[in-house]
Parts: C-alpha cells; structure tokens; sequence
C-alpha cells in the first residue's frame, strides 16, 4: 500500500468523463473495479472519481478529471506524486432526489435563461455523475454547480440518475460570490459595536426578511448615509457589514463617475446603478459612495453645471428604485452639511447613523486588535496607551502601532535580533504621530508638560483647580452621584507675570487631556463673521478630542465688555456672544455624538461594564479655563454661575512662595554657601514669579560677566547687583486696586 504514483496530464478524451486512470496494480491493490467512484486527496483539496485502467496498463503513473471537487478547485502539481494512501474507495448508492446550488458564469445568464431551460441544463450537466455534498461540478461552459444535500443520506458517494429529482436551491453568479467571498474574514472591526449592529439590523431586514416586511407593509430605507470625522472607519465597517449579511459590495468613488465630455458622468452613474440591480437580481447588493459630499455638493452653492447635473442624476436614480429589490445604497461623508439637501430626506437617504470620535473604551479595543498580531512585550498597558490616545481615530491609532514596530525593526536591522515592542516605542511614536483632528484644528497647541510641583507657592490655588478642573475630569462620576453638574469654566484673575498661564499647563499635564489655545491675533480677522465661525470651529474640534480643555489667554482683548454706548456690531461683541452660546451648549451640533446616545440624552444611567467609557462620555463638555489681569472690563454675563463657575484670584507670591520659587529656579544653578534663599525672599517683595525667575537668570548672567566663562557658581554678591538692577514688576496701588476688585460682589 506505499506505492508512489506520478501524476500526468489527463488525456484529452477524459475531460469531463470524471474519470481517474491508474495501473492495474493500484486498481487491485485498491479493490477497484471498472466504474467504482473513488477519492483523490490532494494537497489542494480533494475530487471525486470513478477508478479506469489506463490504456497502456502502465503502473505507477496517475491521470485524474477534477470536474467533480472540492471549492476552491484543487490544483495538481505535475511533479508531486501521492501514495495509494491518498486514494480512498467508497460505497455509492442512487440517488433519489439533490439540491444544488447554480454559480453562473456569466452575470447577463441570470438575466437570459429562464428558470425551466437552466434547470433543464443543471439536469444534463449532473446525469450519470457520482456527488458528495459540498463538492463543485465544473465540466460547464456555462454554470458551476455546488452540491447542498443528497437523498437517501449516505456515507459514501450519491450516483444522480435520469430518475433523480434535482431542485435549484439558489441561483447566483461567479463574479457575485468570489466578491462575497473575498470579504471574508478580512475586516476585524473594533469599538464601533453600536454602529455596527445599527448598520447590520438596517441592511440584514430586507435581505433576511422580505416575506415578513412585506406581510406587514412596510417600506424599508432604500439609502443609509454614515457621518464620521476623517480615518474613524467608516469605509471599514461598511465592507465588514457587506461581509456578515454575505452582501455583494460595489464601490463608487468619484473619479471613476466624472469623464471628459459632457453626459459622460450621468451615463457612467446610470451604469453602475444598472450592474448594481442586476446584482440584487441573484442575491444582497450593496452600492457604496464613499465622500457623497466632493460627488453631490449643494446645488446653489455651486456653479458647475456637471455638479449639478449628477445630483439631479443620483435623485432620479434613487427614486427609481423598487422596495422589493435587494439593494441599499450607503454613503459616507465626513462634511454633512456639505451635501445637497434634496439627498437626505425619507426615501433616499433616510437614516443617518453617526459615528463620532472613539471613547476610551473604544480605543481599548482598537488597539487590542491592531496588537494582536504583535510581538508586544508584558511591560506595554494598553489602558494606559488608550488613555494617552485622546482625540485618536482607528486610522491613527493604526499609524501608531505601525510606527512602534518600524522602531522594533530598525532596531533588529541594528543588532540582529529579534525584539519586541515595548512601552518606550509606544511612547517615541506618541510623540510623532499626532491624531488627525489635531493637524489642522484652530488652536491645537503643544507643550513642556509641566507638573504640580514645578509651580512654587499657590497651595490654595492649586488645590482649587484640582476641585474645579481635574476632579471633574478624572471622577464626573462622583459630581454626578452628589448631584453636582459639571462646571463649565474657570476664571484666573490676577497681577501679570504670577503663573496663570503656568498653572494652566501643570492642570492639563495633570488632567492627560486635549490642550487648545487661542488668542486675539489668531482669532481676529477682517472678514465679517470670519472670527465668530473660528471660534466655533474651535469647540467643535474640542468636543471631538475631550476631555479637552480651551484656554482663553487675556480674555479681556477677546471678548471685552458690551456697554450701553455701543449698538453691539463690533466683533468683540459677536465673539462674546459665541463664546456664551458655547458655555451654554448652544453651539454643540447633531453630529458630534460620541459614545452611547442614551448618556448622551442626559440619562446618566451607570455603565456595569464600562466605567472607563461612562466616565469620558459624561465628560462630553469642554473645560473653558480664562485667564487675565483685567477683570473689571469683562462682561457680566460671563461671570455669571453656569459659564465661568469659579473664579479664581492668583495673588502674588508671599515671603514663603517666593522661597519655593526661587528653591524651583535655582535648581540647575550652582549657588555659592553664602546665598541665602530665605533672605532673597524676604527681600523681594513685589517681586511677581516671573520677576524671581529671570532674577535667578541675571545673577547667573552677572557671574560670567565678572568671573568669565571660566565661573563655576553664583555667589550673593552676584544676586544682590541682580537686584539693583531688575526692579519689581508689581506696584502697591496695583495690587490694592485687585483686593478692592476681591471684596466686589461682581467677582466674588
């Protein structure tokens, strides 16, 4: 039984006859006769045969037909050879009755042959032929026929004869189930769960259920328009949907549609809905517009006639599409205002299904499956990575774990060995790949984290923001169980130069969020409403990149003050009344949802299983932090509570402060024993942060001017031409004037 038969090319008189010519000895050794069907197991696949002499009664030599195989159709390589333990003699009995399943050659066969006369075909095709069910019959020009079930149910091999009843199960077409089949196992979705069963549920109704919506009558979406920013997967969870429901996905972009003279992009419309129909004759289709808003812009908007022309076109198009057809058009677009209003409305576009930027959650679970397949060492945390990654869509995060393995491989290039990708490449690449919203957001700023205790003094100030700003953040859980609404904005007022702007950074190094920054000179503008729409488009790409906080450095030349003297046209004005429509949530639009839509109603129903995602979608608002020294000249309706809850007065540094500041300051200078720290405070009153800060620098300047560049510390004499030199920024009436405004009823 180890004989080693060679394979040969079939003659060609045996094609199509399934027969499997062998020696004689095989065929013995076997207890094969003439005609018995037998099994060939290749490393392809298997075929079903009947078992021949060859006609030279040569041993050791194979020739098989593979009309009758296994999906894919196994490929014989002719300088392999198997042993007579790949062939496998089986038992057959008649058929009574088989369904099939017919795959046309051709798409335009479904449409020209009729049922009775490609039944009639699938006949003559299966007559006098051995099946196993799953096996593929492909001795025709015209279909391949996929065997579903025999009766009687045998273990071995059915023989279908002209008394076999045959019933066509399912009719569909090669190009339709290769697209079908592609798909498969292709497309790993992850952390769009909600949009994923929304979209699934629309399409898998009417392809699934059609009998029962129509004993009901109702009339299913004939389009689905997704709305997302830029990279979040849209295109992606299209293709896994089309995927699940086993739908045949056809494509649409725009350079495929527009042509050179004019009608030629209407006419390539009409084609592509014509194969999409034709499609949804065998079985589910799918059209796919991806960017609907650069193919069907607002007519009025535009004067490009072509433009104009295919709108016209897609709206024709969709309304001539039947209920009954199993056909959904899904578009995509990232700019839903963008596009014509004629497309969304009920019987086109009815549904919209938004999917906003990835919650924490969401992140989690795309970087747990972009890892998967990552040598990634035990020291990376991927709550921790999905933490850093605010404002991150899939496509970045994709960039992200493509860069921290680029780093592995470069460095295996280096030192020839393999390694795997720890938490400092996650790191390195965090630093280079920055989320897409960022790129060209308005205010989207980086800097030096700076850290709590490199802010010296201010423990009362410090322990206020933690309470208005990182608690919220990092616990809205606990606000929300005591009642409490989450605060809007936090005002800092003080004398310039004493770490307003300082204690902003260390807050939002501490809080691990989105940073924006905005002044006059970027936000003025000298068109008309320009200013206004900036500042707008700031929340909005806040709000997709929270928890995030804006920071409005020297409010008082943003906004300024209305008065009764000025009729309210000027542009300080008509930003100050963006800025309060944002504090109030005016400004939030539809599209913006991000996690699930019932936190997002306002139900602030506990997620079991999901505390991290619970947390940031309660998180949804923005924390406005404004500083300035002039607070007298701000609007009273921005002071009020529900805006700027907290008002907070920075003083300027006491006796003690200003020896924690100058213990910060000093600590990369090299002091000499007789600097006293405790006495340099005491002798610096009025002396502001900023004033210590670039006294410490003078005096270190002062040492090299008088000792050379050979100087190895800073002495007192050094600090005290120091201070003779750099006076105090801050003034008695000054301050006095802030204790005044602390006492008022306006700001306290």
């Amino acid at each position: 039984m180890d004989m080693a038969l060679r394979f040969l090319p079939l003659n060609p008189e045996d094609h199509g006859t399934q027969r499997c010519r062998m020696g004689p000895k095989a065929m013995s050794d076997l207890g094969l006769k003439i005609g018995f069907p037998v099994v060939v197991f290749l490393p392809s696949g298997s075929c079903l045969c009947t078992a021949w002499p060859r006609k030279d009664l040569c041993n050791g030599f194979l020739q098989a037909d593979l009309m009758c195989s296994t999906s894919p159709k196994p490929v014989i390589d002719y300088t392999d050879s198997v042993s007579l333990n790949h062939l496998k003699k089986i038992e057959s009995v008649k058929l009574k009755k088989v369904t099939v399943k017919v795959i046309l050659k051709n798409m335009e066969e479904k449409i020209t042959v009729s049922e009775t006369t490609l039944l009639e075909i699938v006949k003559d095709l299966l007559r006098n032929v051995y099946v196993l069910p799953k096996y593929v019959l492909t001795n025709s020009p015209i279909a391949n026929v996929e065997i579903l079930d025999i009766d009687p149910v045998t273990e071995g091999a059915g023989l279908i004869t002209a008394k076999t009843s045959v019933y066509i199960k399912e009719t569909v077409t090669l190009e339709w189930l290769q697209n079908v089949s592609d798909s498969r196992s292709q497309y790993q979705v992850a952390g769009m769960d909600d949009a994923y069963s929304l979209l699934k549920e629309i399409l898998s109704l009417p392809f699934l259920y059609p009998k029962t919506i129509a004993k009901f009558g109702l009339v299913c979406p004939k389009g689905l328009l997704l709305i997302g920013p830029p990279g979040v997967g849209k295109t992606l969870l299209v293709k896994a949907v089309a995927r699940q429901v086993g739908a045949y996905l056809i494509s649409l972009d725009g350079p495929m549609i527009h042509g050179s003279r004019p009608g030629e992009a209407e006419e390539n419309l009409r084609k592509v809905f014509e194969k999409a129909k034709k499609a949804s004759c065998i079985g589910p289709c799918i059209l796919f517009i991806d960017e609907i808003d650069s193919l069907c812009p607002k007519r009025g908007n535009s004067n490009n006639s072509t433009e104009a022309r295919i709108v016209g076109q897609l709206l024709t198009l969709m309304d001539g599409i039947h209920s009954d057809n199993k056909m959904v058009i899904v578009a995509a677009t990232n700019q839903p205002d963008v596009i014509d209003p004629a497309l969304r409305r009920p019987g086109r576009f009815g549904r919209e299904v938004i999917i906003g930027a990835p919650t924490i959650s969401q992140r989690r679970a795309i970087l747990e499956v972009l890892t998967s397949n990552l040598p990634i060492h035990s020291d990376v945390d991927i709550d921790a990575l999905a933490e850093m990654t605010v404002g991150y869509v899939g496509a970045d995060l994709t960039a992200l774990c493509r860069d921290a393995a680029m780093q592995v491989v470069r460095q295996t290039q280096q030192d020839g060995q393999v390694n795997q990708i720890r938490k400092e490449h996650f790191y390195e690449a965090v630093k280079k790949i920055r989320p897409t919203s960022a790129r060209s957001a308005v205010g989207k700023v980086e800097f030096k984290p700076v850290y709590w205790d490199q802010v010296g003094g201010l423990e009362d100030i410090k322990r206020s923001l933690k309470q208005s700003i990182e608690w919220p953040m990092k616990h809205p859980d606990a606000f929300m169980r005591m009642g409490l609404t989450l605060p809007k904005g936090v005002l800092l007022y003080g004398p310039p130069g004493c770490a307003k702007t300082t204690l902003v950074k260390a807050v939002a190094t501490s809080c691990h969020c989105s940073f924006f920054s905005i002044s006059g000179a970027e936000l003025f503008s000298p068109y008309v409403g320009d200013s206004e729409k900036t500042l707008a488009q700031l929340f909005q790409q806040a709000r997709a990149s929270t928890p995030a906080i804006v920071f409005l450095d020297e409010i008082d030349a943003i906004v300024g003050c209305r008065s009764e003297i000025r009729t309210g046209s000027g542009v300080q004005e008509r930003i100050l009344s963006v800025l309060l429509n944002e504090l109030d949530g005016v400004g939030r639009k539809v599209t913006e949802r991000r996690g699930k839509p019932k936190l997002l109603e306002g139900e602030h129903d506990h997620c079991h299983n999901e505390e991290l995602e619970y947390k940031e979608v309660l998180n949804k608002s923005v924390m406005v932090v404004a500083a300035t020294n002039r607070p007298d000249v701000l609007d009273d309706a921005l002071l009020r509570p529900g805006r700027l809850d907290k008002l907070l007065y920075v003083p300027p540094p006491d006796e003690k402060a200003r020896f924690s500041i100058l213990k910060i300051c000093t600590t990369n200078v090299p002091l000499a024993g007789d600097v006293s720290l405790e006495n340099l405070a005491a002798s610096t009153q009025f002396y502001s942060g900023a004033d210590l800060q670039n006294l410490c620098k003078e005096a270190a300047l002062t040492a090299l001017n008088t000792s050379g560049l050979q100087a190895t510390c800073v002495n007192k004499e050094h600090f005290q031409q120091a201070l003779a030199t750099n006076s105090p920024s801050l003034k008695a009436q000054d301050l006095l004037a802030f204790k005044k405004l602390c006492g008022h009823t306006g700001i306290l």
